[in-house]
């Protein structure tokens, strides 16, 4: 191969940075040229680098300056880098957060090593590579800010009913997901139909898609 891939590692423990970088480095395709254990170490190296690393591999929880933000501000000055989140957490709002700062990718600490290389040769090639549960949390964030910032006239349980609702669950569905009794399940579509302006839950469901917040 012509030409390494040069990868920078970001994490604020130093045996998590030298177990990757002691298993990258026997990837004959892989180098890692630099490592910092916070956001702002990391930002002031790559902007002192004569050349940028090709992916950055980005820790979320760190003292100095979260991975979101660290990842926020590398993608304002360099666009092209790559940049894969590698964590333990795995909060709907945090996947949310990250991607939209500028992460091409989310993966989990637990994943195989096998899998995290895919996921690294996967966003040099600018295609994101999540596990299933991963997707889940990206898809569940995305629907809670969709109905959180676009119906404002709508209550927190009134959203989350209503997303069931797309979902195609039954009132005896919802009641058992939600905890709560059949009769408070026909009270919300009732308030939902009320504002909404709509006549029955298929109109609830295709209202919610049209939205774009159920896919």
């Amino acid at each position: 191969m012509d030409k390494k891939m040069s990868i920078f590692l970001v994490d604020d423990h130093e045996m998590v940075r030298l177990g990757l970088k002691t298993y990258l480095m026997l990837d004959p395709e892989m180098t890692v040229m630099g490592e910092a254990s916070g956001g702002h170490d990391a930002i002031k190296q790559i902007d002192d680098m004569e050349n940028l690393p090709d992916l950055v591999l980005m820790d979320l929880k760190m003292p100095d300056l979260d991975g979101v933000e660290t990842t926020r501000r590398l993608i304002e000055s360099y666009p092209t880098l790559r940049i894969v989140m590698l964590t333990s957490f795995m909060e709907d709002d945090q996947v949310v957060a990250a991607i939209q700062a500028g992460a091409t990718s989310y993966v989990l600490k637990t994943v195989s090593a096998e899998d995290l290389i895919y996921a690294i040769r996967g966003a040099m090639k600018g295609m994101p590579v999540m596990s299933g549960e991963v997707s889940q949390a990206l898809t569940r964030g995305m629907r809670k800010q969709a109905a959180g910032s676009e119906d404002v006239g709508l209550t927190e349980r009134e959203r989350e009913v209503l997303l069931l609702i797309a979902d195609g669950k039954s009132n005896k569905e919802i009641s058992d997901e939600l905890h709560i009794s059949i009769k408070t399940v026909k009270t919300h579509v009732s308030n939902l139909l009320m504002k909404c302006e709509l006549q029955d839950r298929t109109q609830l469901a295709v209202y919610a898609h049209r939205k774009g917040w159920v896919k």
